[in-house]
């Protein structure tokens, strides 16, 4: 076993960054490299660029115990990103990447004297099927939801915050949609639906919805690992939504981006009724025939397209100091700005 001292100055506390090479993680190291920080990824693929700037890359899946275990070695601060994230396919295989795999992360904290746990939980965990404005922490964790993805996450989540102790201080962050120049989810998939077609308004599209942007979203981290690092920490244990405290008329803003990139906007709706009973449907035909690929429409999806999903940031606030540096505003120009660039280009 390796245990490490912890620093009570976290500036030159060295770092694993599971999910490392992703859209969330690639700006948390990007950010930690910059402050001087040493830095070790846990990824399933290996990131030449990475390496040449001094990253330790190990290259393991999560469902690896004894390498996930083994990465933890010699770090202070472990931030895991890294999940299965969707909203369709078996639940095994969320089950296995998104608990067992933080299960085996907790382990290598335990083994190797690892100070500190930030886990990037999200805000799907506290899904009841009711509209969401102005939620708070107090909300309990699903147990019962149409998709694996926030029934693991908040498994995964139940167990890391019931982990933290003195020797191991945990704390998970719920951020909401991220985006951002770079994304490769949300945006993408949003513009690719539209422009074929394939894009509906669902409900009566006057619902609200949080978002963060990607730097807020590695603020936020950033200012959980300085609490947990305070004595006493009033983060350590607890969960944090983390967004933009901005929310905006989803379809609005869907239909102001793609007016700004030259797109028409979406027009055709379907009521949420309808959109469920769809999803329904497609969720048994992908579930028996089987087919590739997720369903154009599920349950869970006609839920999060029509329903308020915007939370409170006076906890985060409090206890973090977080405070969003990037608008929506500012972030949505930048990002059309990257969007009219690369599409010029390519052209």
């Amino acid at each position: 076993m390796c245990f490490v001292v912890p620093s009570t100055d976290i500036s030159s506390a060295p770092v694993l960054v599971t999910g490392g090479t992703g859209f969330l993680g690639r700006r948390l190291v990007e950010r930690l490299l910059a402050a001087g920080r040493p830095v070790t990824v846990l990824a399933r693929r290996s990131d030449p660029a990475l390496a040449a700037r001094g990253v330790r890359l190990v290259t393991a899946s999560l469902d690896d115990s004894a390498a996930v275990s083994a990465a933890c070695a010699g770090h202070e601060t472990v931030f895991h990103t890294a999940a299965k994230v969707g909203v369709w396919g078996r639940y095994d295989d969320f089950f296995r990447t998104n608990v067992l795999g933080t299960r085996a992360i907790l382990a290598g904290c335990r083994a190797h004297g690892v100070a500190r746990l930030v886990y990037t939980s999200t805000p799907s965990v506290v899904y009841n099927g009711r509209s969401l404005a102005n939620a708070d922490e107090s909300l309990p964790l699903t147990t019962d939801c149409p998709s694996p993805y926030p029934l693991t996450k908040a498994l995964a989540e139940r167990e890391v915050l019931a982990a933290s102790s003195p020797a191991l201080r945990t704390a998970a962050l719920r951020p909401h949609l991220i985006w951002g120049v770079g994304d490769p989810h949300l945006v993408p998939r949003v513009l690719a639906r539209a422009r074929t077609g394939r894009l509906r308004i669902v409900g009566d599209g006057t619902n609200r919805v949080d978002m963060v942007h990607v730097e807020n979203a590695v603020d936020a981290h950033l200012l959980a690992e300085r609490a947990l690092a305070g004595s006493p920490s009033a983060a350590a244990g607890q969960a944090y939504f983390v967004t933009n405290g901005e929310p905006v008329a989803l379809w609005a803003w869907i239909n102001a981006l793609l007016t700004a990139l030259g797109e028409p906007p979406v027009t055709r709706r379907l009521s949420l009724s309808t959109a469920s009973a769809i999803g329904a449907v497609c969720e048994t035909l992908w579930r028996t025939l089987p087919l590739r690929g997720e369903p154009p429409m599920t349950r869970f999806i006609a839920a999060e397209l029509a329903k308020d999903h915007w939370f409170n940031l006076a906890a985060a606030r409090r206890d973090l100091g977080y405070e969003p540096r990037i608008t929506m505003a500012a972030g949505t120009a930048e990002l059309v700005a990257s969007l009219r660039a690369s599409r010029a280009s390519s052209s």
